[in-house]
């Protein structure tokens, strides 16, 4: 049992740090010299983890049912288009004087979640925890995963949020993150 939840927390961690889209809809959020930033990444890890929740949910529940391929497909493109719009607000904040400091929390939450309906987030999240013979088993992993997401994601963004701080340089890391966002959402828009 506790393999696992262990092999669910490495996953977990795993996929917050490999898919850059991820890294690249958090960033812009955290730049502006607060400390206390990684309650956007623990926000954003809580909306991941709900995703691929009720991803898991789906295909336990209606597995033969639903249309997954459609599914995946149309969670990408707006996943594109969130990470767009989070790059054209950053570069629009990075031009300002001042870069102000406001809780995106709301906002992290939503574009985890979106992360989480979409793309690998089946494959890393959900599918090993069919593997599993004992629902307990697989009960253990989703919960590790989650876990795994949520720290994981918890630590970019504190770790940003303190880069952004020594650095002081807000609008310049601002920008550079706005711009890998736009970077990225166009490849999910045309790439996928």
């Amino acid at each position: 049992m506790m393999f696992a939840f262990l092999a669910g927390l490495a996953a977990g961690s795993l996929h917050v740090f490999a898919g850059p889209d991820h890294l690249a809809a958090v960033a812009p959020l955290v730049i502006d010299g607060d400390r206390n930033k990684w309650r956007i990444g623990l926000q954003w890890g809580a909306g991941h983890t709900a995703g691929v929740l009720l991803i898991a949910a789906l295909l336990l529940l209606l597995k033969e049912q639903l249309p997954l391929d459609s599914i995946s497909v149309y969670s990408e493109r707006i996943v594109g288009l969130s990470l767009i719009a989070i790059g054209v607000w950053g570069i629009w904040k990075s031009t300002r004087a001042v870069v102000t400091s406001h809780s995106h929390t709301g906002a992290s939450f939503v574009m985890g979640s979106i992360h989480g309906l979409a793309g690998s987030s089946h494959l890393f999240g959900v599918l090993p925890a069919l593997a599993f013979s004992v629902r307990a088993e697989s009960i253990l992993y989703l919960a590790g995963f989650g876990i795994g997401a949520i720290a994981a994601m918890s630590a970019f963004a504190a770790g940003i949020g303190l880069i952004s701080i020594r650095f002081g340089r807000f609008n310049s890391l601002l920008y550079a993150s706005s711009a890998a966002a736009l970077v990225i959402g166009g490849f999910w828009l045309v790439g996928r």
